[in-house]
């Protein structure tokens, strides 16, 4: 299993739950506004999280995903090049394939 990660508000996790699928992109920003989701490989997770979310004020959870269990394209990309690649979800993320959720802690 490949384990993928996200970071996002609890508020935006529950609201999925009740839809059957997650659509955030990262912070203040959609799927439909992105063109895709944001993840992370577990060895990546704090710098996204210092980055993105360095000054967020509330609580933070890390959506656990089984790579295996998404249903969407899965694309490894670099923000420029030379740099990390980054995995990609190419459509919704469904809360199926998410197999726990983590308070966010850093490092």
């Amino acid at each position: 299993m490949t384990e993928l990660l996200h970071l996002t508000e609890p508020g935006l996790w529950e609201a999925a739950l009740a839809a059957g699928a997650y659509e955030g992109s990262t912070r203040g920003r959609t799927l439909a506004e992105e063109g895709f989701i944001h993840c992370s490989l577990p060895e990546q997770l704090d710098a996204v999280a210092a980055l993105v979310y360095g000054d967020h004020p509330g609580p933070l959870v890390v959506l656990v995903i089984d790579a295996d269990l998404v249903d969407v394209p899965i694309r490894y990309e670099a923000p420029a090049p030379g740099a990390p690649e980054y995995p990609h979800l190419y459509g919704p993320l469904p809360t199926s394939a998410v197999i726990e959720v983590r308070p966010w802690r850093a490092g």
